[in-house]
C-alpha cells in the first residue's frame, strides 16, 4: 500500500456552506466557513446563510442520458429543468444530495441543491440552486460509496485500473469544492474504498487480483481493524453501519467508543446466490439485496440476520422501504413492479408489465433503475423515456408517469 497526502483542492466553485445546528450531535464535524459570511446559524435553529431551509423535504428526480445530458423534476410542483453536461456515465450514485457520474475516466459531481439533514431525532430540509462541481480523474470506472450525511463525512471511490482509493470531503464539496481527504493506493482490482468514522473501510485482494479481505482504516489511512471477505462486492450505509457484501454473507462494520467493530454475518446453510448489490429507503436498517436468482435477500443491520424472501420472477431491481408495513418492492424481468411483504413473504400487489421496450434491449434493461422512499417508488423506462412513480402502499398503483429534460438511462432521487 502507497499512502499519499491529499492533493490540494482540485476544483473550487464558491456554492454553500453548511452551518451547524444548534442541537446537533457533537461528532458532527464543524461546519465550513461560507464565502463573505460567517459560519454561526444565527438565531435559526438549523439556519444556513444563503440557503432556504424548507417546511417538507425537496424531492426531486435526477435523469442522466447516455451521453451525459442530465436534468431534475420537482417532485412537488412537476416542474423540470436542465442541469449540467457530465461525461457519458457506465454508471450514477446519489447520497440524497450530490450525484456522482462514473466512467472510465473519472468521476463528474452535480450538486442538485436539495437536501434532508438526519440529526435522528428530527430533520432538517434545505433548498439552493444546483451547480456543476468538478471532477474527479482516475482509471477505470469508479465504484462510489456514500455515507449518511451528504455534507459531513466522506463518499468513497474506488478506482479498479489503479487500485487508487479516494475519500472525498462532503464538508467541501458543500462549499463547492473538491477537496481529498484522503487518497491511497492498493493493488488494482474491482474494489471498494466506504466512508466510516472518520476514516473508511477499503478492501484487498487476494493473490488472483478478487477483492477478498476489508481493512477499516483511521483517517491517515493506518489500518485499525480487518477481516475475510471473499467476494466483496455491493455496499450500502445504514443508520446502524456500513454494509459490504461478502460471497457467504456480509461485514457490518459499527463503531464503539471510536474502536471499530467488523462483523461477519453468514448466510444460512444452502443459501441461494450472494447478493451483490443492495437497496433500501435511505437510513432505514433493512436493505435487499440482489443477485441471480428469483429472490431478494433481506438484510437486518440491527439484529443482524439475513431472511430470503422468494419472487415470482428473476429480479433487476430490489429495494425495502423498512416502513410499519414491511413493504419491499421489486422490478421483476417481465417488466413488472411487485410488492411484497416482508413477514409473509407473500406478494400483496404488482403492476401490468410497464418496460417493455426497456427489456427488448439488455443495454438498457441492466440500466433500470428503482429509488424508494417514504410513500413512493420510482422506477426508470430508458426507452420508453419515462420513469413511473408506483404507490406501493396502494396496490402498486401507478400514481404517475413523469417525463423529465433528458431520457432517464440513469436515476437518481435527491432531497432525501
Amino acid at each position: 500500500m502507497n499512502l499519499r497526502k491529499p492533493p490540494a483542492a482540485l476544483a473550487a466553485l464558491v456554492l454553500l456552506a453548511l452551518a451547524g445546528c444548534g442541537s446537533a450531535p457533537s461528532q458532527q464535524p464543524a461546519s465550513p466557513q461560507p464565502a463573505g459570511g460567517s459560519a454561526t446559524a444565527g438565531d435559526g435553529h438549523g439556519e444556513i446563510p444563503g440557503v432556504a431551509e424548507v417546511a417538507e423535504p425537496q424531492l426531486h428526480l435526477v435523469a442522466v442520458d447516455a451521453t451525459g445530458g442530465t436534468s431534475m423534476l420537482d417532485l412537488l410542483s412537476g416542474a423540470g429543468s436542465r442541469l449540467g453536461q457530465v461525461g457519458a456515465p457506465v454508471n450514477v450514485t446519489t447520497d440524497g444530495r450530490y450525484v456522482f457520474a462514473a466512467n472510465t475516466t473519472g468521476v463528474d459531481v452535480l450538486d442538485t441543491g436539495v437536501w434532508t439533514w438526519d440529526h435522528k431525532d428530527h430533520f432538517h430540509y434545505y433548498r439552493a440552486e444546483p451547480r456543476t462541481i468538478g471532477r474527479i480523474p482516475g482509471e477505470g470506472t469508479a465504484t462510489v460509496a456514500t455515507g449518511m450525511l451528504s455534507t459531513a463525512g466522506t463518499t468513497g471511490m474506488f478506482f479498479p485500473s489503479s487500485g487508487t482509493a479516494v475519500l472525498l470531503d462532503n464538508s467541501a464539496l458543500s462549499d463547492g469544492a473538491i477537496s481529498e481527504a484522503l487518497r491511497l493506493d492498493v493493488e488494482p482490482h474491482a474494489g471498494i474504498i466506504a466512508p466510516f468514522g472518520d476514516g473508511g473501510v477499503v478492501t484487498e485482494p487476494d493473490r488472483s487480483g478478487v477483492a477478498a479481505r476489508l481493512r477499516a482504516i483511521d483517517a491517515g489511512g493506518s489500518e485499525m481493524a480487518s477481516i475475510d471477505c471473499p467476494g466483496a462486492s455491493g455496499t450500502i450505509t445504514t443508520r446502524v453501519g456500513l454494509v459490504i457484501g461478502c460471497a457467504d454473507g456480509a461485514v457490518i462494520a459499527t463503531d464503539d467508543g471510536g474502536t471499530p467493530v467488523l462483523e461477519h454475518v453468514p448466510y444460512p446453510a444452502g443459501a441461494a446466490a450472494p447478493a451483490t448489490t443492495f437497496g433500501g429507503r435511505k437510513g432505514r436498517p433493512t436493505v435487499a439485496g440482489t443477485g441471480t436468482d428469483s429472490g431478494v435477500w433481506l438484510l437486518n443491520t440491527r439484529q443482524p440476520a439475513w431472511d430470503w424472501l422468494p419472487t415470482s420472477t428473476p429480479v433487476l431491481a430490489a429495494a425495502a422501504v423498512d416502513d410499519a408495513d414491511g413493504h419491499v418492492v421489486v422490478v421483476g424481468d417481465d417488466g413488472t413492479v411487485q410488492v411484497y411483504d416482508e413477514g409473509s413473504k407473500e406478494r400483496i400487489a404488482a403492476t401490468e408489465p410497464l418496460l417493455t421496450q426497456t427489456l427488448a434491449d439488455p443495454a438498457l434493461a441492466a440500466e433500470v433503475g428503482l429509488a424508494v422512499d417514504g410513500q413512493r417508488a420510482y422506477v426508470s423506462a430508458p426507452a420508453e423515456g419515462v420513469v413511473y412513480e408506483i404507490d406501493y402502499a396502494d396496490n402498486a398503483r401507478v400514481a404517475r408517469t413523469l417525463q423529465l429534460p433528458t431520457r432517464p438511462v440513469h436515476l437518481a432521487e435527491t432531497g432525501r
